[in-house]
């Protein structure tokens, strides 16, 4: 490694000073291009509001021990979510702005990933404003109105409201049937919003990414809107489409270790098993990223493709995502006992993380 890149690789004994790994692994840094925490970071409990610099700071600390490198803050723009000013515009746009303002103090790479609620026409002017001044670096075309996507199955929702909210089963189904309503009455407004978020992520270079994709139908009109991610795809349907029509896949990793979707959707290591997998992100938990080493036909290599090439290649970062000469040297030394443990983690070449396990020193 030299001046943050990989300069060189050779076998046999290292020319100058080295570290030596004891068999453990060497992989390329991990690229989560969907992680949710940094909300709960800031706000643990409810009503429970930490300093924003101490909430960022705690989860770059986080994702370092991971061996995630680059990262997407996955963002809402969602006032009425049952997150609350979380999601309001105003918050929203202020945990990003200090985000990018505290990138130059962090160590990982931060980048930002606007969830972009289409039932919110409002949220096209707080968008289109952190697009345009540079703050975004990816969107993705949210829609949670019940009876689609991620809450297509809607008695599985109304049990899940009723048990998280602490409603009544009629309380429950009444909150359900006004959200569908609500988004009957917009629908022109839906169809000009689509429009325009697609226009200015094409403008101002910014990936497009479609989310929680149910059907056939509905990945053809995020193709057409220029989306080039179909992450979370529901239906083994959705993602086959996604694949036929040159979109890559992204889905969780708690997924993919649980083996299972929380919410009784497609299942990623079904997804992988059928080749309709092409990226791992953390979700919520970027320690289950490196979990299909076994299950992939091309062992640990292609495993670790789900979270380092593919994802570079989707978002357009050339200059990572694989070990070779000239790339960045981003890199994380693993074991893969049991589920994977990472002993540390470097960042154009400089240890941003260790439990000790390798003698680092001041190595660089």
């Amino acid at each position: 490694m030299q001046d943050g890149l990989i300069a060189e690789m050779v076998e046999g004994p290292a020319p100058g000073p080295a570290l030596r790994g004891g068999g453990l692994l060497l992989l390329p840094g991990f690229i989560d291009m969907h992680g949710d925490m940094i909300e709960r970071e800031v706000e643990p409990r409810p009503s429970v509001r930490m300093p924003m610099e101490l909430g960022l700071r705690d989860l770059d600390q986080r994702l370092r021990a991971a061996g995630v490198t680059t990262a997407y803050a996955a963002v809402s723009f969602n006032p009425k979510s049952a997150y609350g000013h979380l999601r309001s515009y105003d918050h929203s746009k202020a945990m990003l702005r200090a985000l990018k303002a505290m990138r130059p103090a962090l160590g990982v790479d931060h980048r930002v990933h606007a969830r972009f609620e289409v039932n919110y026409p409002g949220a096209l002017a707080v968008v289109g404003e952190l697009i345009a001044d540079g703050t975004v670096d990816l969107v993705s075309l949210t829609d949670h109105t019940p009876g689609q996507g991620q809450y297509r199955d809607l008695e599985h929702l109304r049990r899940r409201t009723q048990k998280e909210q602490g409603l009544s089963a009629e309380q429950a189904q009444k909150a359900i049937e006004e959200r569908i309503a609500e988004k009957r009455a917009h629908v022109g407004d839906i169809a000009a919003t689509l429009a325009a978020i697609s226009r200015l992520c094409a403008a101002h270079d910014v990936a497009l990414a479609s989310h929680d994709d149910d059907t056939p139908e509905k990945v053809a009109l995020m193709h057409a809107l220029g989306a080039s991610l179909s992450e979370f795809p529901v239906t083994r349907e959705a993602a086959a489409e996604a694949r036929r029509l040159g979109l890559a896949t992204v889905m969780g990793a708690p997924n993919a270790l649980r083996g299972q979707s929380y919410s009784g959707n497609l299942s990623a290591r079904a997804a992988h098993a059928e080749g309709l997998l092409d990226i791992l992100a953390a979700d919520y938990h970027p320690s289950a990223i490196l979990v299909l080493a076994q299950a992939d036909p091309q062992g640990l290599a292609g495993a670790a493709r789900l979270a380092g090439l593919n994802a570079a290649q989707a978002l357009g970062l050339t200059d990572r995502g694989e070990i070779a000469p000239g790339k960045r040297a981003d890199l994380v030394v693993a074991d893969d006992r049991g589920v994977g443990h990472v002993r540390a983690t470097f960042r154009g070449g400089v240890a941003i993380f260790s439990d000790g396990a390798l003698p680092l020193g001041g190595a660089r």
